[in-house]
């Protein structure tokens, strides 16, 4: 049997900001939006992704914000936040995780591979991050 994770819900202050944000600055399908009486739901998922969000009025009992951890994986970084950069999200250089555990800031020639992350918050203060993949196998 498999089991799949298919939407994390992300708590917003804002639905028409958010909905904005998720969809024309990163870019994230719209898969729908949707009012049912005083409660409005929107789902968007990122380009490629089995796990889609979602976020509107009604939809989680959380404070906007609070949401930390959020990882987005791609198999090229340095494309991923270029993209990004053009579509103008605010978000950090490329950061790198050293053997000691220690994050720091990319230098030519570090390998990106499951240790190179890019790190971005939403309008609220949701944390995510961007982390390289290349190969999981």
């Amino acid at each position: 049997m498999n089991w799949t994770f298919e939407v994390v819900c992300v708590p917003v202050s804002d639905v028409d900001r958010a909905r904005k944000f998720y969809v024309d600055q990163l870019g994230f399908h719209l898969d729908y939006d949707t009012e049912q009486g005083d409660n409005r739901v929107i789902q968007v998922t990122p380009p490629g992704s089995g796990c889609s969000i979602c976020f509107g009025r009604g939809v989680v009992d959380m404070q906007p914000g609070s949401m930390k951890g959020m990882v987005l994986v791609v198999p090229d970084l340095k494309a991923a936040r270029e993209e990004l950069v053009k579509r103008d999200v605010t978000l950090s250089e490329i950061k790198v995780y050293d053997r000691d555990g220690s994050l720091r800031a990319y230098q030519e020639g570090d390998g990106l591979d499951k240790m190179g992350f890019v790190f971005f918050n939403d309008p609220d203060g949701n944390e995510w991050s961007i982390q390289q993949i290349d190969d999981r196998g």
